[in-house]
């Protein structure tokens, strides 16, 4: 394992699990208040709050695969439309004036930010399943003989 693979797994790993936090964290924080408070809360903004933790290890994994040459695309265009879709979700929230509360979340501007919202945190999703996969790749071992048909030469 040269040099480079070695770069390329840790660069791998760290992405993965940075891309990964803005989605599992708000889950692990509802279930120890729900636990500790005996209801359930739940945060749907903290992916968006944690942006740039998910444009960190988007970062990493997309350089990863770079060198890797594997799963460019998905990690890749999974960045470009989660900064697209955030980056929507709070101009429309400015523009119909959700963001300052000028009216009220609910009716349909309300029902669109949350969809681009939505959107974004399932690109946050595939984004960390690209990086699964490129871990997959990196750490895919080579393909083993099989020793117990050629030990049978009778």
């Amino acid at each position: 394992m040269g040099k480079k693979s070695v770069v390329t797994r840790i660069l791998a790993v760290t992405g993965t699990v940075l891309a990964w936090f803005p989605i599992l964290a708000p889950i692990l924080l509802s279930v120890i208040v729900s636990i500790d408070r005996q209801v359930f809360l739940f945060d749907y903004l903290m992916p968006a709050e944690l942006f740039l933790v998910a444009l960190i290890g988007g970062g990493l994994l997309f350089w990863a695969s770079v060198r890797a040459h594997s799963r460019q695309r998905l990690i890749g265009w999974g960045i470009v439309v989660a900064v697209g879709l955030l980056v929507g979700s709070q101009a429309l929230a400015v523009v119909t004036g959700l963001a300052s509360g000028r009216i009220e979340p609910t009716g349909w501007q309300w029902m669109l930010v949350l969809t681009l919202l939505a959107g974004y945190s399932l690109t946050l999703v595939a984004i960390g399943v690209g990086g699964i996969l490129l871990l997959r790749d990196l750490f895919k071992s080579s393909p083993a003989v099989n020793t117990e048909l050629l030990d049978h030469s009778g």
